[in-house]
């Protein structure tokens, strides 16, 4: 990839689909950084990208003068503050592409239906469209659960490398919410390879005794997320899970594809 030159800058160079060369490396840079777990040096940055030291210095100064990236004490380089407003003003906006979704959902199962993601450790409802049944769910929209109790925490750690999840649930303990949870990080392993056997994640009263929640997670979605239905264990039986999942991992699909076409090029 060609740097700047004295008569053309990165700002002023335009990329082959017609968008700003220096902005398309600088989203390049944040997220490489986020894939690398939030802190990463310029050597690094170097490395994963491509992109010469004095091109990558210039993008990551500029960064670091708006406020998302800031410089740590030993000159690495860290995700900044200002992204927290843009990923929260980012959830809300997903909850609510996703309402439609979940509206289908409803119609088709009867039964509440929600959308979570995975924030750090843990899990944030971000939608829900509740179930014409009256019933009160332990679900809500802007609650924070730990993963492993959870059907959408299932869906969403399946996806992960197994010692990814065991460091997780070093870091926040697996504390029982009913006498179903699984409490050993074993048992929950052993629960995500059920995950990616079946292609859906069920919380069995492992949350909230008397509620089954099933769960599946939307593919290529630009963060983790999970789309869930949860119920009385009474009418989300076996027989029931037959004929709901297929309807959640369409709907989920489609969801999938919704958030891709957001900003068509």
């Amino acid at each position: 990839m060609p740097t700047s030159s004295a008569s053309t800058t990165d700002s002023a160079r335009s990329s082959a689909n017609g968008g700003v060369q220096s902005l398309e490396r600088a989203f390049d840079l944040l997220e490489r950084m986020a894939d690398a777990g939030g802190e990463v040096g310029l050597s690094e940055l170097s490395a994963s990208s491509g992109l010469p030291l004095p091109t990558i210095h210039r993008l990551m100064r500029t960064l670091v003068a708006c406020g998302y990236v800031r410089q740590q004490p030993n000159r690495r380089y860290a995700l900044g503050p200002r992204l927290i407003r843009l990923g929260e003003s980012a959830s809300r906006l997903l909850g609510t592409w996703a309402r439609p979704y979940l509206a289908r959902l409803v119609e088709e199962t009867g039964e509440t239906a929600n959308m979570a993601l995975l924030d750090g450790d843990e899990i944030v409802y971000v939608a829900q469209v509740p179930s014409k049944h009256s019933m009160r769910m332990f679900t809500e929209v802007g609650r924070r659960v730990l993963p492993h109790s959870t059907g959408v925490g299932k869906a969403l750690l399946a996806g992960f490398p197994p010692e990814e999840v065991r460091a997780l649930l070093n870091r926040t303990g697996m504390p029982a919410a009913t006498e179903k949870t699984i409490t050993t990080p074993d048992g929950f392993l052993a629960a995500l390879e059920d995950v990616r056997r079946q292609g859906y994640a069920i919380d069995d009263n492992e949350q909230e005794i008397g509620v089954r929640c099933l769960a599946v997670s939307v593919p290529d979605s630009p963060t983790a997320a999970a789309i869930s239905i949860s119920g009385p264990a009474g009418r989300v039986t076996e027989a029931a899970t037959e004929k709901i999942v297929p309807v959640l991992q369409q709907v989920a699909g489609e969801l999938s594809e919704a958030l891709a076409t957001q900003n068509p090029a």
